[in-house]
């Protein structure tokens, strides 16, 4: 096998791609998802609590109202502009505080706090909002609580939704670059008869599945890497997500591979692709549905790369802790090699 006239296959394919519809498609669709699932459905599940504050003392208070993470803050000069703001519902509470404020509180003074709540607030946001200006004034008071809570957590804790989603978003750009593509590229070359026109060629089957295969592989990582730097999901390690990525792309590119060999038009590759769908798809579910039986999921391919690829982008864990999964799914690769040579007749047939 020459490698010299892969890659000009395979740079062919990269020259002519960006003009084909599946191309086209496969790079928009991650992207698409990653503003649908993280601009609308993260911001509807997840608003932030938004406060609004008048203070011409310059207190304390709204330093460290500012220095917290998860808070929204609108700094008013005038008290009606405050209180048309929550009326509106652009804000969820106001505070204004006076002049002085700091100094009288503490000297053991009662100075008017005015605290305004908007009605289309969420109630969790309200809650937020009261208990963490009560704890910043009794922090400025000096005065300790009258209690010490101890808080137990049972299970882990929650992960919010558009975290949970990046697995769902990872696959369509896994699927899309690494079956998709290489796929419908092997297709098109069998309805047009360039392929064939290679074949006649010094060009050999082993070079043109290996060009097709590496098409899939750079643009599977490619993609995959785009999207998990999209919804911020690289993790404390990214050079340990980037080796998880590069397994998956190699599994979902070989996956492509066979599915592009097996169809013979592109209504059986589509045919194909449907069918395949709902089974590739299935271990990310258990993604969005924790309480199900986990180990459901090992049954299908694509968990050995959507688990690690969770494990170490989302949760922050070692490679070390997933290297079972890695060989798996490096054995599932290595497996499909002998098929996809022993499938490899219909090409020429």
């Amino acid at each position: 096998m020459s490698m010299k006239r892969m890659l000009r296959i395979l740079l062919k394919d990269f020259s002519v791609g960006p003009r084909k519809p599946f191309f086209i498609w496969a790079l928009i669709m991650p992207f698409a998802l990653t503003l649908l699932f993280q601009f609308a459905f993260g911001s509807l599940f997840e608003p932030k609590p938004r406060v609004g504050i008048v203070d011409p003392g310059n207190s304390t208070v709204t330093t460290a109202v500012r220095e917290l993470e998860g808070f929204e803050v609108t700094i008013l000069q005038n008290a009606d502009d405050l209180i048309g703001k929550v009326k509106e519902h652009d804000l969820d509470a106001g505070l204004v505080l006076t002049a002085g404020f700091d100094d009288a509180v503490q000297a053991g003074e009662k100075p008017m706090l005015e605290f305004y709540i908007s009605g289309e607030s969420l109630a969790s946001n309200r809650i937020i909002i009261s208990i963490t200006a009560i704890e910043i004034i009794r922090d400025l008071e000096g005065s300790e609580a009258p209690v010490d809570v101890q808080m137990v957590y049972f299970g882990e804790p929650g992960l919010p939704i558009s975290i949970r989603l990046v697995p769902v978003i990872v696959f369509y750009a896994l699927v899309m670059a690494g079956i998709w593509v290489p796929s419908s590229s092997l297709v098109e070359e069998k309805e047009k008869g360039t392929l064939t026109a290679m074949l006649v060629t010094s060009a050999r089957i082993n070079e043109v599945l290996a060009a097709k295969w590496l098409l899939g592989f750079i643009f599977a990582v490619f993609l995959a890497s785009a999207t998990l730097l999209l919804n911020q999901a690289f993790g404390p390690r990214p050079l340990e997500v980037l080796v998880v990525v590069i397994i998956a792309a190699a599994l979902t590119a070989m996956l492509g591979l066979l599915v592009g060999i097996y169809s013979k038009t592109a209504t059986m590759l589509f045919t194909l692709i449907k069918s395949l769908g709902i089974f590739l798809f299935i271990p990310v579910v258990f993604y969005l549905f924790p309480e199900w039986p986990q180990w459901i999921a090992k049954f299908f391919p694509l968990y050995w790369i959507i688990s690690p690829i969770w494990e170490v982008s989302v949760m922050g864990k070692p490679l070390s802790s997933v290297w079972f999964e890695i060989l798996v799914a490096l054995a599932i690769t290595l497996a499909l090699v002998p098929l996809a040579l022993l499938l490899k007749k219909r090409i020429l047939t």
